[in-house]
């Protein structure tokens, strides 16, 4: 749910359902392709005693493409933030707009679309369990992520991205 959903008032005689409980679901912690396919420039407010500083927030929806060809979107958070800066790199070196070792001025324009691999598991903070995102750089010698397409790998080779009929978005 955003922010501009949770802060809708309701009515005396609206319908109410959610009980507290996060619509997302745990999802089975493995090594997924994905797809973003949303980007929203937010503002962090930190809770009292927190370990961030108030700072600009990439909430990003992460689409899963799941063993048995689904999809299932997860939101992650890339916070603007020096002490989170390796987060940042290793997102777009997973998304192929960074190498390893180089600096970088994120292009955040062709964030969506982009394509990668991350590894899905769970994290549990305080009494709640989450799904966790990390990104993954491409394998070896692959030109990396992105959103466009790849021509066929020579037979026998793996091909990163794989091709969009792998992925159903």
């Amino acid at each position: 749910m955003d922010q501009q959903q949770g802060n809708q008032e309701l009515g005396w005689e609206d319908e109410i359902s959610n009980d507290g409980q996060s619509g997302d679901s745990l999802l089975p912690p493995g090594e997924y392709p994905y797809e973003i396919v949303n980007l929203r420039r937010v503002r962090y407010q930190p809770k009292e005693g927190g370990n961030l500083p108030e700072c600009w927030n990439a909430k990003l929806t992460v689409r899963l493409c799941m063993p048995d060809g689904h999809s299932e979107d997860v939101d992650h958070s890339l916070f603007m933030v020096k002490k989170c800066e390796w987060t940042l790199c290793e997102f777009f070196l997973s998304i192929g707009q960074r190498k390893h070792g180089e600096a970088l001025k994120p292009r955040w324009d062709s964030v969506i679309g982009s394509r990668g691999l991350c590894r899905l598991a769970h994290k549990v903070v305080k009494t709640k369990t989450y799904n966790d995102i990390k990104f993954l750089p491409p394998p070896a010698g692959s030109v990396g992520g992105g959103a466009t397409q790849q021509q066929p790998a020579p037979s026998g080779q793996s091909q990163w991205p794989p091709p969009a009929a792998v992925i159903p978005f």
